[in-house]
């Protein structure tokens, strides 16, 4: 346990809160689910990428992440499993949007957007190495214990989902503003005749 006590990690965490709050495919695709589909379908989101993040971050305190990085066929499967699942996805969404397809449901569409945060990032091999890169200039060439690499896997979903969550959060809130019926109506007033346009200064 001294080595738990002894991990420098404050650096630790700030190194990845930086990295955290780069501009990646997560963050994006976060934004983009809150904005069109709201607050609901962005937490879900979050949670599935928080539960797929936990897993390849257990993995990677279990030894796993170096055989990933050790073997390039490994690392190839998991890249071609996740463009695999990223055509199907993106074929589904094609498919939803024909305007003849039944509406789906909000409780679908949240249970959807779970499923594809989760298997995106368990199909992640970058997720998977995160530690192997990360974790050892803050070791000073020792060699991380369990208890420690699971207390680094616990502290970097924690952050991940938290800088998520913020995005998650603000774009919902925009998506809010946007979509108000009294904003729309206020925003439409120069369509219901003469004197419309100053329907919102009344």
């Amino acid at each position: 346990m001294a080595l738990l006590s002894e991990f420098h990690w404050l650096e630790f965490v700030l190194a990845v809160l930086l990295i955290e709050l780069t501009p990646g495919p997560n963050m994006a695709w976060l934004a983009a689910v809150s904005l069109t589909d709201g607050r609901a379908a962005g937490l879900s989101a979050t949670a599935g990428i928080a539960i797929g993040l936990t897993v390849n971050a257990i993995l990677a305190a279990l030894g796993l992440a170096a055989l990933v990085q050790a073997e390039p066929a490994i690392q190839q499967v998991l890249r071609w499993a996740g463009a695999c699942l990223m055509l199907w996805l993106a074929w589904q969404a094609w498919k939803d949007a024909d305007g003849s397809a039944v509406l789906k449901s909000a409780l679908d569409q949240t249970r959807r957007k779970f499923t594809t945060g989760l298997l995106v990032n368990l199909l992640n091999p970058k997720s998977i190495v995160f530690f192997v890169a990360v974790v050892p200039p803050f070791l000073d060439g020792r060699r991380a214990n369990l208890p420690l690499a699971l207390a680094l896997a616990g502290a970097s979903v924690a952050i991940a989902t938290g800088v998520h969550l913020a995005i998650v959060l603000s774009a919902a809130h925009a998506h809010s503003w946007v979509s108000d019926p009294q904003r729309t109506r206020t925003h439409h007033g120069d369509d219901d005749g003469p004197g419309g346009s100053l329907a919102g200064f009344r």
